[in-house]
């Protein structure tokens, strides 16, 4: 019998396994795609807010009065609206002004404060307006997801349920790279649950191997690929870094979208077309591989991601 949730934060976590029976029909194995854009605001980051917002009312930091202080262009900012405003803390934003217009109308419409700064000072100019802000308030909590170590604990969670699913027979999983949360804490518990024979595979922009040496540049992978490396990041739970083209991606989504109508955005993109990369091996046939979906296209469709081409059937080989 179908449970009734008396929040939307009780909907957050236990998302479904797909089997992507379609997209590689001649994978002799198995390829799954964990849906974290079924939590309730459309993205993984629910867990994340979650985890924070409960830990610092646990100890004290974060208490009626208290502003909520982030520099986003991203999912966190939803997920921070759903769950902090309807509890009734101002939650003050701070983006670019390069972030499309919808999304700062939706997060004002949610209760958010949305504080733009120029776009030529990219992230770094709204992180350093952030902390600024943070003397106009006499009680701030500052998330702070890139640093925050409850960052990559939240997604542990994943890691439990794949797991649970899989009842233990798993032989990768492939994390498109953002903040590093997500790689860290899946990788990390994965390894203590399988005793290290679960294979971890980071996805970074083919443009931007930060991840392996190279010079960040410019890239079309929104979402993902930041130019630096995050504190969150941990490269010792990493066993492989596999670089993905903005073409491999945009190819790999229209592919998805067609065979087995998931409408992934392009991290969730980069890493499905990276664990059809590990298919190819012969050392993972028969085997059991799970990428992970962090959130849907729909949050990126005015963000210029696709191709200048028309998308037409005919542009999707087998």
């Amino acid at each position: 019998m179908m449970r009734i949730a008396q929040s939307m934060a009780e909907l957050i976590g236990q998302t479904p396994l797909l089997r992507l029976g379609r997209i590689a029909p001649h994978f002799d194995g198995e390829l799954l795609a964990k849906l974290e854009l079924w939590n309730p605001s459309g993205s993984e980051k629910d867990r994340v807010a979650q985890a924070m917002l409960a830990a610092a009312e646990a100890d004290g930091t974060l208490r009626p009065g208290t502003v909520i202080i982030e520099a986003t262009s991203g999912n966190i900012a939803f997920s921070l609206a759903m769950l902090a405003v309807p509890r009734g803390y101002h939650l003050v934003l701070v983006m670019p002004e390069a972030v499309p217009p919808w999304r700062v109308q939706l997060l004002r419409a949610m209760g958010a404060e949305v504080v733009m700064t120029p776009t030529s000072l990219g992230m770094a100019g709204a992180q350093a307006h952030a902390t600024a802000l943070t003397q106009s308030y006499p009680s701030v909590f500052r998330p702070e997801q890139f640093s925050n170590p409850l960052n990559p604990a939240a997604h542990e969670r994943i890691a439990h349920e794949l797991w649970e699913a899989c009842e233990g027979r798993l032989a990768a999983v492939v994390v498109g790279v953002g903040t590093g949360g997500t790689v860290t804490g899946v990788g990390r518990h994965l390894k203590a649950l399988s005793g290290g024979a679960v294979r971890v595979v980071a996805v970074e922009p083919a443009a931007s191997p930060v991840l392996t040496g190279g010079e960040a540049g410019v890239h079309r992978l929104l979402g993902m690929g930041p130019p630096f490396i995050p504190a969150t990041y941990d490269a010792t739970v990493v066993d492989e870094v596999i670089a993905i083209s903005d073409g491999s991606c945009h190819d790999t989504l229209l592919r998805l979208y067609r065979t087995e109508g998931l409408l992934s955005g392009p991290t969730g993109g980069a890493a499905i077309a990276a664990a059809l990369q590990l298919a190819a091996r012969p050392d993972f046939a028969g085997q059991r591989l799970v990428a992970i979906i962090p959130d849907s296209m729909e949050r990126y469709t005015a963000m210029g991601f696709w191709r200048d081409e028309p998308l037409l059937m005919p542009t999707v080989s087998e």
